[in-house]
C-alpha cells in the first residue's frame, strides 16, 4: 500500500493507497450521513476509501466485503491506525480527484476535503428508478464533501452548515447543467449516495451560534463549497473525456 506525505496546514492528512486520511488529532463534534459514524458524534479521524464502482454487483465472495459498510471501514481504520473513535465514507472516485481548499475570516477557518463524481445523478423528490434501485450505495456518482472547522458550533449549528453545503452543492450542479441520470429532462440536486460531514472544533474558543446563509461562517461554506464542486465536476470531466478517447475506435 502506497503511504502519502502527511500534509501539514490547518488540518493533517495524507492519502494512503486509495484512502484519504484526515487526523483531527483531538476529539472534534461531527455531523454526518456517513456509513460508519454517522449522525452527531465526537471522533479525532475521518476516512474516505475509494471501493469498486458498484460493490453489490461483484461475484458472491467479493461482494460479502461490501455487506457491512461500517465494519469494514472499521477494520480499514485499525489497519491504517487512525485515531479512533473515527468517521468512514466510501466512494468510487479515485483519491487522485481530491479536491482540498480552505476559506478563513479572522481567526475562523473552514476547511475543505471533496471527491466528486456524478454518474449516479438524481433530483431529489423523482420517482425511484430501477437504474437507481440497482446501483447500490456506493457507486462512482457519490459527491463526499467533508468540511473542518476551529469553530466551535452549537448544534443548531452544525445542521445549518449542512444545510448552506448542500445548497452550494446544488447550486454547482445546476450552475453546470448536471442532468439526473434516469430522467434527462431533470437537472440534477444531487447523486444517491452524496455524505456531507463537518467536524467542529470542542476547545469552545471561537463559539458560533448560527451558521446560514446569513453568517459570516455560512458566507464562507457557501464560497468553499462551490469552488471545491467546481474543480470537481471538471476533473470528472476531463477524466470522461480521456477515458472516451481511450475507447474510441481508430479511423481506418
Amino acid at each position: 500500500m502506497r503511504v502519502g506525505k502527511v500534509k501539514e496546514g490547518r488540518v493533517s492528512y495524507r492519502i494512503d493507497g486509495r484512502t484519504l486520511l484526515i487526523d483531527l488529532k483531538k476529539p472534534h463534534r461531527i455531523i454526518s450521513s456517513a456509513p460508519r459514524g454517522g449522525g452527531i458524534v465526537r471522533a479525532r479521524s475521518i476516512l474516505n476509501h475509494q471501493v469498486p464502482a458498484n460493490p453489490s454487483a461483484l461475484q458472491r465472495g467479493d461482494a460479502t466485503t461490501w455487506s457491512d459498510p461500517s465494519r469494514f471501514l472499521g477494520r480499514l481504520a485499525a489497519r491504517l491506525k487512525a485515531r479512533m473513535p473515527m468517521i468512514g465514507l466510501m466512494t468510487a472516485v479515485p483519491m487522485q480527484r481530491l479536491v482540498v481548499g480552505c476559506e478563513q475570516s479572522g481567526p475562523v477557518w473552514v476547511e475543505c476535503f471533496c471527491t466528486v463524481g456524478v454518474t449516479n445523478a438524481v433530483r431529489a423528490g423523482e420517482p425511484l428508478a430501477r437504474a437507481h434501485r440497482k446501483s447500490g450505495r456506493q457507486t462512482i456518482g457519490t459527491i463526499n464533501i467533508i468540511l473542518v472547522t476551529n469553530a466551535t458550533l452549537t448544534m443548531m449549528a452544525l445542521v445549518g452548515a449542512v444545510q448552506v453545503a448542500t445548497e452550494s452543492k446544488t447550486a454547482m450542479l445546476i450552475q453546470n447543467n448536471v442532468r439526473s441520470i434516469a430522467r434527462k429532462s431533470l437537472l440534477a440536486t444531487g447523486t444517491g449516495t452524496d455524505v456531507v460531514v463537518v467536524a467542529s472544533s470542542l476547545e469552545g474558543l471561537l463559539k458560533l451560534p448560527y451558521s446560514g446563509t446569513h453568517t459570516e461562517i455560512g458566507s464562507m461554506i457557501g464560497r468553499l463549497v462551490a469552488q471545491c464542486v467546481q474543480r470537481g465536476l471538471i476533473r470528472a470531466t476531463r477524466r470522461s473525456r480521456v477515458r472516451s478517447r481511450r475507447t474510441r475506435p481508430r479511423s481506418l
